[in-house]
């Protein structure tokens, strides 16, 4: 599957307002995130997600954490804190390189550009899998349901994966009328700051995968279910994140 034009956003966000891009407060578009108050939401959203988890039972062991959609990777660092290792991954070359730069004092902390799947991991690679707020973004439902049968395939037994994607979306904010100008603009060889700073424009977008359609692919990749967390958003988006893990392989006997 071609990821291309989504790279293409994602490497202007990254070059626009990296930070923002990831966390999109209005209030701090435009480059009003100060570095360490955005780090610091990293470290509180994984105390949050590990509290979840140890409520769980899950995950068993903490030799290894991925973390699907780094971005400049205020998450891939403060997992680091509770992992052996720690592994970023993004479409963007640009935001991984923000990521590298950011945590370079990190030391179990690394960062991969991403493809159109997990081929670079093996299966069972990661006791954490980790994905928030970033499937949203990936324009194709065909590459969401690969890319949550990837994140299941390298889930350790005994793991705990945590994703979350929307189930459903108002169907006015399906039409993104900024984002199709942005495209169109940015077609026109118009630069990306004009288009961002002066003509308030930006490329993100927002897509939703029905449950029904996830669920089935988590539990062919050989995960199991433990809950789904559903929320309702103001703007009407219903949002899922979906808690599994892998069971362990039965005792082979001879």
């Amino acid at each position: 599957m071609s990821l291309g034009a989504d790279r293409r956003d994602w490497q202007d966000l990254a070059a626009l307002d990296p930070y923002w891009a990831v966390l999109a407060d209005q209030r701090h578009k435009f480059g009003g995130w100060d570095l360490d108050e955005f780090l610091a939401s990293g470290a509180d959203e994984a105390a949050r997600l590990l509290a979840f988890a140890d409520r769980l039972g899950h995950p068993r062991e903490h030799r290894a954490a991925l973390d699907f959609g780094c971005g400049a990777g205020r998450m891939t660092r403060a997992l680091a804190a509770h992992f052996g290792r720690s592994v970023g991954v993004d479409i963007a070359e640009r935001m991984v390189d923000e990521a590298r730069r950011v945590n370079a004092d990190v030391a179990n902390a690394e960062f991969r550009v991403g493809g159109p799947d997990l081929a670079g991991f093996a299966d069972g690679e990661f006791d954490l899998v980790y994905s928030g707020l970033v499937l949203q973004h990936v324009s194709s439902r065909r590459a969401v349901l690969r890319y949550m049968a990837e994140l299941g395939r390298v889930l350790a037994a005994g793991g705990l994966l945590a994703v979350q994607v929307p189930s459903s979306i108002p169907p006015v904010k399906r039409l993104q009328p900024r984002r199709r100008l942005y495209r169109a603009l940015r077609a026109a060889r118009l630069p990306e700051g004009l288009l961002f700073r002066r003509l308030r424009l930006d490329p993100m977008g927002m897509w939703s995968v029905p449950e029904a359609e996830v669920v089935p692919v988590l539990e062919r990749a050989g995960t199991s279910i433990l809950t789904i967390e559903r929320e309702r958003w103001e703007d009407g988006t219903r949002s899922t994140t979906y808690f599994a893990t892998r069971p362990p392989s039965p005792a082979v006997t001879t």
